[in-house]
């Protein structure tokens, strides 16, 4: 598990995919490596991601993040509208930010929610973080590539982007690494 988490820091995602595989046939929950669905996704494999994704939230219910990985596959495969439409049902999430961005990928109020979560980055720390990597992550997923690579530039660049050693700051920069963005301006 751990050298398919290193591979993907280190940009090497198909070789992450490969660690977290082995990590599955030698015992490790597979449903449970949602690590693996963050590799699939940045791996083009939408399906499997979805697939990744979905079990996950087979074992836990409430798991916010993973539903919103698997909408964000099946928006490739299926286009937005219907990813919206399939979007699995979670338990409440008292975390704000990822409260508002599943109220936003539902499909409750757009206006609403992107209001909510442009405050929320205001706000700096990891808010300031979550909100920018998924408001750039809704924008691709919408196919409006100006506003996801400013919104990605921003979680990138963002306190907690630079400081933290969070798992999903490591996705942040390996999402923009992989659409070459890192010159873009903002």
């Amino acid at each position: 598990l751990q050298d398919g988490m290193n591979a993907f820091r280190d940009y090497r995602v198909e070789d992450s995919i490969k660690f977290f595989d082995e990590a599955a046939e030698s015992g490790y929950p597979k449903a449970r490596l949602w690590q693996r669905g963050l590799s699939l996704y940045y791996a083009e494999r939408f399906d499997d991601g979805t697939q990744q994704f979905r079990k996950d939230v087979e074992m836990n219910p409430n798991d916010t993040d993973e539903s919103v990985w698997a909408f964000l596959c099946e928006a490739q495969t299926v286009g937005f509208e219907q990813a919206r439409k399939q979007l699995m049902k979670v338990g409440f999430d008292p975390r704000p930010v990822m409260g508002s961005v599943y109220a936003l990928y539902r499909g409750d109020d757009d206006a609403k929610y992107i209001d909510i979560l442009e405050g929320l980055y205001k706000k700096g720390g990891s808010d300031a973080f979550y909100a920018s990597l998924y408001l750039g992550l809704y924008y691709e997923a919408k196919a409006e590539k100006d506003n996801a690579k400013v919104w990605l530039l921003r979680s990138v660049d963002s306190n907690y982007g630079k400081s933290s050693n969070d798992y999903m700051t490591d996705l942040a920069r390996v999402h923009v690494s992989r659409r070459q963005w890192r010159n873009a301006e903002l």
